[in-house]
């Protein structure tokens, strides 16, 4: 028996051990799959250029799933580097390869009986390449290349300035404007005072370029592919929508019916005296057979017989005693139920966030262009309802209303100083937030919905 303790102790360090042995190796191909995710959509989707709103004609929306894409790598890669580097320092290269190289030495044994291992120097080079193919795919993205890239473009316009300076001295105004002409900015990206005037407005050439797509015989696949595009975000995020609404629900109901409600059955049961969960559940129980008794009194009074003896009385109240003690009971078990019920239904609320990332990007950019794409007297109703409803005149009293069932809910006892303190100050909160996405948001990117706000809620 000790020997097979012993011997179960060792393999599980020995396992343990190989498990570290092979974190350099684990890490690194983690951050070599996550760069090649980045290189597969930059090569699908813009044409091998940088993942950037400036390098295709996709919409918003598409952008920005793909900048939640690239985001989602990039941190995989950066970590998984840091992994790496941090194992590695610890195991080295040299280890790792003696761990590959013993592994590839029974491999080949059950394959062949040959248990001739790789060359390091060959897993010595597989690493650098990975290293390096992780470093060019990274580097485009990072705040530095970002800097120098701009620095860059800046310096070709000064580039740019000088020649046309020091061209002035040797030729003609007319000379001078045609070299500045000749030399625009290569990357397109840095305004020139060509870009800010002309002598024709902007409409007319983002209308002739309109007009140019709509005669390109592909913009009708590009309109059917667009229009693929916005079904199929639709879809996703309806269907997420459901199941934030219906994976709480659910978790909520299976839970409350077969994990906690049995468990609270059993060690309430247990306990025959604890009915009331708290003292408001109590004094209602009292008032209410206070009451039922004053009503068999009054009975008793307005007939000229008594129409109930002492005893009946008596026997009456024990029976009404022991029906609202197991009402009492079971409202005081049905809030245990909902606590922990409720907890459970928030862990799978949160377990489809963590788990539906992606999905959240596409809900974003479809709320965006829904709530966006109203007309601005819709908006304008929109705001005004949800300010009317949550910080309005009369949303003192649903706030009151709401917070007495959540009370209720959980079996917790109403205390009304912590209720109208709650009124006082979320509600205020509420109304300041509001005001500042107005304000921050709503006034940058449509100005004339609030200028329909202001007017509607004159």
């Amino acid at each position: 028996m000790k020997r097979t303790i012993l011997t179960k102790i060792r393999d599980s360090f020995r396992y343990a051990a190989d498990w570290f042995s092979e974190t350099p190796e684990r890490a690194l191909e983690q951050a070599y799959n996550a760069a090649l995710q980045i290189k597969a959509i930059e090569d699908e989707y813009f044409g091998g250029k940088k993942i950037a709103a400036d390098s295709t004609d996709y919409g918003d929306s598409e952008i920005s799933y793909f900048r939640a894409e690239l985001q989602k790598n990039l941190n995989i890669a950066k970590r998984r580097l840091a992994e790496f580097k941090a194992s590695n320092s610890v195991i080295g290269i040299s280890n790792y390869n003696q761990t590959a190289a013993k592994a590839e030495v029974v491999n080949a044994a059950a394959n062949n009986g040959n248990g001739y291992p790789q060359d390091s120097r060959d897993k010595s080079s597989i690493i650098l390449e990975k290293l390096k193919f992780i470093d060019r795919v990274i580097s485009k993205y990072s705040p530095k290349a970002q800097r120098s890239q701009s620095e860059k473009s800046l310096a070709l316009v000064a580039v740019a300035k000088n020649k046309s300076s020091d061209s002035e001295e040797l030729s003609s105004p007319i000379s001078n404007e045609q070299l500045y002409l000749s030399n625009p900015n290569s990357d397109g990206k840095a305004d020139t005072i060509s870009d800010k005037t002309g002598v024709l407005p902007r409409s007319i050439f983002k209308t002739i370029n309109r007009l140019q797509r709509e005669l390109d015989p592909q913009s009708e696949e590009e309109v059917v592919k667009k229009f693929r595009k916005s079904k199929a975000k639709t879809a996703i995020s309806l269907r997420f929508l459901l199941i934030l609404i219906i994976a709480p629900l659910l978790t909520y109901q299976l839970s409350k019916l077969f994990v906690v409600g049995p468990l609270v059955d059993k060690f309430r049961n247990d306990n025959e005296l604890d009915i009331f969960i708290n003292q408001d559940l109590e004094e209602e129980a009292l008032s209410e057979l206070g009451r039922f008794k004053e009503r068999l009194e009054f009975e008793n009074l307005i007939f000229e017989a008594p129409k109930f003896s002492h005893e009946q009385i008596e026997e009456q109240l024990k029976e009404k005693a022991k029906e609202i003690a197991k009402k009492s009971r079971q409202e005081s078990a049905d809030a245990i139920k909902n606590v922990f019920s409720d907890l459970l239904s928030l862990v799978a609320f949160a377990v489809v966030i963590f788990m539906s990332r992606r999905e959240i990007a596409v809900l974003k950019s479809f709320i965006d262009e829904v709530v966006y794409g109203l007309s601005d007297s819709a908006k304008a109703f929109i705001i005004i309802l949800f300010t009317d409803i949550f910080v309005g005149f009369h949303s003192p009293h649903g706030w009151e209303v709401l917070l007495e069932n959540v009370s209720r809910h959980l079996g917790l006892p109403e205390n009304r100083d912590f209720i109208f303190l709650f009124i006082a100050t979320f509600p205020v909160i509420l109304d300041t937030v509001f005001k500042y996405w107005i304000f921050r948001y709503l006034n940058r990117i449509s100005p004339s919905a609030v200028a329909t706000y202001r007017n509607m809620n004159e």
